[in-house]
């Protein structure tokens, strides 16, 4: 008679996705809040467990090989399974208490977080809110593998795997040029004018890049950004100021963003403005939808201060 198979533990299948994931121990562990050492441990308790390579190591990326792909996909459902029967069960027991992971993008986090924050802090005190601010890509991955339980971010999320979409607001995109620009402090400009321009963009995972894009290659602009990419909003209007081009902001980033110098001037863009569509994302029948629906409600009432337009 053969041995009786082994079965993985949660532990080491939340280890090896978190790697298949972020294709790097180091940045997986830091996002699970482990070591690094016990995180490559739990890989290798494993593979031994499966019996099977999961993972090539080299001194520079981590390779997953197609039958560690295949696991992964496994493991992406066992541990969805998982989170959706304690989510049923919490939700079941009494909303909003417990703990609520909350993936946000960092084109969102820094200018919409105090306002979540004091609502959570005012009317869900029980509530034990984590916020992870992830780009989008990983955020889709967080929320269909449940480490994370709904998401702040673009819409439509366009993810590879299905969201339910709550939207609560559009915000109109602002031109930022130094202040000796020909542009500076006009309103009412078309969007072509971007043809002429070099715009500065954020580098590739940010959505915003993607949005961007899509409004330069719609008015017929290369849109390459050249050379020069920068990681954060913050990033990026310094570059402006230096001179080296002009950049796009969502409205909620400017006052923020134009305050950190006086080398910024702002350029409106004639109606109907281009812009984007900020909501919730979560998975497809969740226990807690409920939930959602009446903290997305009560979002909608507090961001009324910031310069947007509350969806419906």
């Amino acid at each position: 008679m053969s041995p009786k198979p082994r079965t993985p533990t949660l532990a080491q299948l939340r280890a090896f996705l978190a790697v298949a994931e972020h294709r790097h121990f180091r940045e997986a562990a830091a996002a699970g809040g482990t070591s690094q050492p016990a995180l490559s441990g739990a890989v290798a308790a494993l593979e031994e467990t499966l019996g099977a390579q999961l993972v090539e190591r080299t001194t520079r990326r981590v390779i997953i090989t197609p039958l560690g792909e295949r696991v992964a996909d496994h493991a992406r459902r066992v541990l969805s399974a998982l989170h959706a029967l304690t989510e049923e069960v919490e939700a079941a027991r009494r909303p909003f208490t417990g703990p609520l992971h909350l993936g946000v993008i960092p084109t969102v986090a820094p200018y919409l977080l105090p306002t979540v924050l004091r609502l959570v802090r005012s009317s869900y005190p029980e509530l034990e809110l984590h916020v992870h601010e992830e780009r989008t890509p990983a955020l889709l991955a967080g929320l269909a593998a449940g480490r994370l339980d709904v998401l702040l971010l673009a819409l439509p999320s366009g993810g590879a795997s299905p969201t339910r979409d709550i939207p609560l607001f559009d915000e109109d995109f602002v031109l930022v040029t130094p202040p000796e620009h020909e542009l500076a402090g006009r309103v009412d400009v078309p969007r072509d004018v971007l043809l002429d321009l070099d715009v500065l963009l954020l580098e590739e995972g940010h959505c915003l890049r993607d949005q961007a894009l899509d409004l330069c290659r719609e008015v017929g602009a290369d849109g390459s950004g050249g050379s020069t990419r920068a990681a954060g909003l913050s990033t990026l209007v310094q570059l402006v100021a230096g001179g080296l081009g002009v950049t796009l902001l969502p409205a909620t980033a400017l006052d923020v963003e134009a305050g950190r110098t006086d080398r910024l001037a702002a350029v409106r863009f004639a109606d109907p403005a281009p812009g984007r569509r900020i909501g919730l994302a979560t998975r497809p029948g969740s226990a807690r939808t409920p939930e959602y629906e009446r903290f997305a409600a009560a979002l909608r009432e507090v961001l009324v201060e910031l310069p947007v337009r509350i969806v419906p």
